[in-house]
């Protein structure tokens, strides 16, 4: 893997992470307003608190890389994520899918660098 690969690995890896763990502090600290808005989305209010430690955990199997099969299950787990976010938003048209796009464009891109690792 080339300096150039690297970087951007890390870039979209690190922005990802970012990201995620903003949402997940978010579930946890503003849980009103999220509970609101996935009431809106029609998801169950209850999921918020383990997608967010799902979120944490996803976050360490990707940075820390020690198991293969928990940072591929990370990547899955947050690609569904993601694509079920923008499905909901495009639902209800809120026009609120856009931050679940550049998510799955900083997860393909993270993940396909990483595998060039």
């Amino acid at each position: 893997m080339s300096k150039r690969e690297k970087i951007i690995y890390w870039i979209a890896t690190g922005l990802l992470s970012v990201m995620m763990l903003m949402s997940a502090g978010m579930y946890v600290f503003n849980n009103a307003m999220v509970s609101e808005t996935f009431g809106m989305l029609g998801f169950p209010v209850f999921i918020i608190y383990p997608l967010a430690i799902a979120k944490l955990l996803g976050v360490v199997a990707i940075l820390t890389n020690k198991s293969a099969i928990l940072k591929q299950w990370a990547y899955a787990g947050f690609f569904f994520n993601f694509a079920l976010a923008a499905a909901a938003h495009i639902n209800i048209k809120d026009g609120e899918e856009m931050g679940a796009f550049i998510a799955m464009a900083l997860l393909l891109v993270s993940y396909i660098m990483g595998r060039k690792r």
